[in-house]
């Protein structure tokens, strides 16, 4: 990843080795983004999920800087993509910009050194897994004189635990929350459910595909943080039922499964990934049917006043996880 630097000469590098002629058509932070995402991948596709884009905008982006730079960045083969011998030279400068940009806005939004305290936060199974390994880090690292302390529960839990005041804020599935009089929420992400399968499946080239469709493959089921709840919710409203072939409590072992043709499943874009531990690929289309969304959110007691510094976390929060979309 970004290696720390403060060298503003890599600016004048940049600045200075862009042909005049395509000035109209600035670089963009983004598309060092990109760069760096292929560098560290080796893979168009996987630095497009890294960067949460399609692969055709990802490409388009970097033929741009390729033109606005007048050189070629990357060589493409079978399996992937390498840097040129310039590329090798620009990715290096790229990674050194974009960390002081970084270095820069938190030079402007570091807390006061005065906010010190504990804030006490429960976060369910699914986003312990998803969310926690790149949000505590940015949480410690933002909010350093605050003691963060981390339990994973059932959502259930989450709520008996921040109305007896044993917890201070959670993270869940919010539209399944059952205690909305003494609790306040906020959706902070909505991401959608799509159909996971295996290349070799023919249903990836129906032009559109419906639950009754679906209901004719073998399924594979997650059965993990009341995803058998929202699951039911959907088959139930179309009067169908899925294929069950397996069950299991590892979203690994299902994604597993899935990638090897033992079945399908339908499952939140928040925890796809294109390939399974094996290193064999899933491919996700959407359905004909609109699935209801899984609204990922916080929620704490509804009480004046907030425990001290609790908003500021909760609007850094809301900050992580909506960038981590965009």
């Amino acid at each position: 990843m970004y290696k720390p630097t403060t060298n503003i000469a890599n600016i004048y590098f940049l600045t200075t080795n862009i042909d005049k002629n395509n000035m109209s058509n600035p670089l963009s932070l983004r598309q060092l983004e990109y760069l760096v995402a292929v560098a560290e991948t080796g893979q168009i596709s996987r630095a497009a999920l890294r960067c949460n884009v399609s692969q055709s905008s990802m490409t388009i982006a970097l033929k741009k800087l390729e033109h606005i730079l007048d050189c070629k960045l990357l060589i493409r083969h079978a399996k992937g993509v390498d840097l040129s011998a310039a590329g090798e030279v620009f990715v290096i400068k790229a990674r050194n910009i974009l960390n002081d940009v970084e270095h820069a806005m938190e030079s402007i939004i570091l807390p006061p050194a005065d906010m010190t305290g504990q804030i006490r936060l429960g976060i369910t199974e699914t986003f312990s897994a998803y969310l926690l390994p790149t949000l505590l880090p940015a949480l410690r690292k933002q909010f350093p004189n605050i003691i963060f302390n981390i339990h994973e529960c059932d959502r259930a839990d989450i709520e008996q635990a921040l109305l007896a005041d044993t917890l201070d804020l959670g993270i869940i599935i919010v539209s399944n929350l059952q205690e909305k009089t003494h609790l306040h929420y906020e959706v902070m992400l909505r991401s959608e459910r799509n159909l996971w399968l295996d290349p070799e499946n023919p249903l990836q080239y129906s032009t559109t595909i419906t639950l009754a469709d679906v209901a004719q493959q073998p399924f594979i089921l997650l059965d993990m943080d009341e995803h058998l709840i929202n699951a039911a919710a959907y088959w139930e409203a179309s009067q169908l039922a899925p294929n069950i072939h397996f069950h299991s409590r590892s979203l690994e072992s299902v994604r597993s499964l899935v990638a090897m043709g033992q079945g399908v499943t339908i499952l939140s874009d928040l925890v796809y990934r294109q390939f399974s531990l094996e290193g064999r690929r899933l491919i996700r289309r959407p359905l004909n049917e609109q699935l209801p969304t899984m609204n990922v959110g916080c929620i704490w007691k509804k009480q004046p006043p907030l425990v001290p510094n609790l908003s500021e976390v909760i609007e850094f929060i809301r900050k992580k996880i909506t960038d981590s979309q965009q």
